[in-house]
Parts: structure tokens; C-alpha cells; sequence
């Protein structure tokens, strides 16, 4: 059995998983966010990202917040 090593999750992809998870319709989100819906469609089929406002945006609207977390060291270091 391999072990590999587990990557983090891209930003936009837990994103799409919040919007995704939360049950609500595109119409609500746009209508909410003012986002286009044609827009918030291609980023959730992950046919495209989004902006910078645009992740503002469904953070805000989903009270989201970036979490860094502290580099490990490196072994040997």
C-alpha cells in the first residue's frame, strides 16, 4: 500500500464545495450577489475560475473567511 502525501485543497474548489453543499439555487445566489448566473454556472462545472471580486463576493455572501496555516518545518532543519 502506498501513502501519499496529501495535498491541500485548491481555494476554488472548496469554494465550489461550499456553494455546492449549501442547497441554495443559482438563481438565489445570483440574485443575492449580484453575480452573473451564466458566470457562477461555468465556475461551479469548473469549465472556468473566477475573479478575484468574484471570490470576495460568494466569500462574504457564504461568511467565509482564508485560513493560512504555518508552513511546517522540514525535516533536518
Amino acid at each position: 500500500m502506498s501513502m501519499r502525501k496529501k495535498t491541500a485543497e485548491k481555494l476554488t474548489d472548496q469554494l465550489r464545495r461550499v456553494v455546492i453543499d449549501s442547497g441554495k439555487t443559482l438563481g438565489q445566489i445570483t440574485r443575492d450577489t449580484g453575480i452573473a448566473k451564466s458566470a457562477l454556472s461555468r465556475f461551479l462545472s469548473g469549465e472556468r475560475g473566477v475573479s478575484a471580486h468574484v471570490l470576495d463576493r460568494l466569500g462574504e455572501y457564504f461568511g467565509l473567511r482564508i485560513v493560512v496555516d504555518e508552513p511546517r518545518a522540514k525535516k533536518g532543519s
